[in-house]
């Protein structure tokens, strides 16, 4: 039985064993912390069901894992034809979801799906379209990386209009991808002074964004309450989450309360979404903790090594951003659980509760997968 079961995940399951493993454990954390964080919010909105979004949440994950399993059997390479079409896809739908999108806290930021009646956020959409667009972009004129009009200009032209047509309804996920970006081009040799460039046009969207965005005058309040959290004459000292983040995390102590018994998931909220870093601390104490930690940094040396190995530096260039922006979104949201950082909103990738961001998720390490499987079909022509 055990040789069978050997045999079928050798045959199925290609690729980094390690980042596989990674994946699945990430997985089965979430399972059972999102199940006890959203016990209580299943009992009072379902009449007593508490498996309610344990379910939901349990098929995300399945569907997630069937994109990534397709698209790690998929040759990376196509993804290279694909990226100028979504990046070109991307930014009428970021311009759809500001001007018509549904509002989430005083954001547009959803596209609702006809006939399905689904929503998701095309910011999703669009950082997997950046990453592989620069990443192809980057890859193909590595001999010629100096030029300005081949090299540069697409890169600081589409990172420009998809950052600030995000920034516009969420700051903090258009710093992930622009931070994302720059590291990418870093790896990718694009000299320091259109590096210099990008970064001051990141300045200027970005404080158009806070002028003129959705967002703004929030991203401004929390920056402040961060930087002084005793001026108590115009912002309270700790915000509600942040407060009950911190008692949650002093509860787990080194070992923890023991799985499903949180207090502060009744208390907390966004307890299985954006502060389910905090319930984890809780549940699993500070060696819990400390093993989500390692299990990202583990899946950023996977995605560095896939990186490193490849044959081709669009491979490289790819693996390489896709795991920097999924693991810095992780360290963000970590370090806002235990007060390193502002509250952004920003979800626990693989492991908060979410909807069609867990299928994005699931195409990024998918691609990262089919990245460390290596060269095992002729080059396609990465041309426009």
């Amino acid at each position: 039985m055990v040789e069978k079961i050997k045999r079928w995940l050798s045959n199925n399951l290609k690729g980094d064993p390690v980042l596989w493993a990674i994946v699945i454990l990430l997985s089965l954390v979430s399972i059972m912390v999102v199940y006890s964080a959203s016990g209580s919010l299943a009992y009072k909105k379902n009449g007593g069901n508490t498996e309610h979004y344990l379910m939901k949440h349990g098929m995300l994950m399945f569907l997630s894992f069937v994109v990534m399993w397709y698209a790690h059997k998929l040759n990376y390479k196509y993804y290279a034809r694909l990226s100028k079409l979504g990046v070109l896809v991307s930014i009428p739908m970021l311009v759809l979801a500001f001007a018509f999108g549904s509002k989430l806290n005083d954001a547009n930021r959803w596209i609702t799906i006809p006939l399905i009646n689904q929503s998701f956020q095309p910011s999703d959409f669009a950082k997997l379209s950046l990453i592989a667009y620069l990443a192809s972009v980057l890859a193909r004129n590595q001999n010629n990386i100096d030029d300005w009009k081949k090299s540069f200009v697409p890169v600081l032209m589409y990172s420009g209009i998809i950052c600030g047509l995000i920034a516009l309804a969420n700051l903090s996920t258009a710093l992930i991808l622009f931070s994302t970006c720059m590291l990418l081009m870093f790896i990718g040799r694009v000299p320091m002074k259109y590096l210099l460039m990008l970064a001051l046009s990141g300045i200027l969207v970005g404080t158009v964004a806070l002028s003129f965005g959705q967002r703004g005058r929030t991203a401004l309040k929390r920056l402040a309450v961060f930087f002084n959290p005793d001026d108590t004459q115009k912002y309270e000292s700790i915000p509600f989450q942040a407060e009950q983040s911190y008692i949650a995390i002093w509860n787990g102590g080194l070992l923890g309360k023991g799985p499903g018994n949180s207090d502060q998931k009744n208390f907390l909220p966004h307890s299985y979404s954006d502060f389910i870093y905090s319930i984890i601390i809780e549940e699993y104490g500070f060696i819990g903790g400390l093993f989500i930690l390692f299990l990202y940094l583990a899946l950023l040396y996977r995605g560095m090594k896939v990186a490193a190995n490849s044959d081709r530096a669009f491979g490289g260039l790819l693996s390489a951003g896709l795991a920097f922006g999924l693991v810095i979104q992780a360290m963000i949201n970590m370090g806002v659980a235990v007060g390193v950082g502002p509250i952004t909103g920003q979800p626990l990738p693989l492991l908060s509760m979410g909807g069609t961001s867990l299928l994005f998720t699931g195409l990024s390490l998918g691609i990262i997968l089919s990245v460390s499987r290596g060269d095992i079909v002729e080059e396609i022509a990465t041309d426009e």
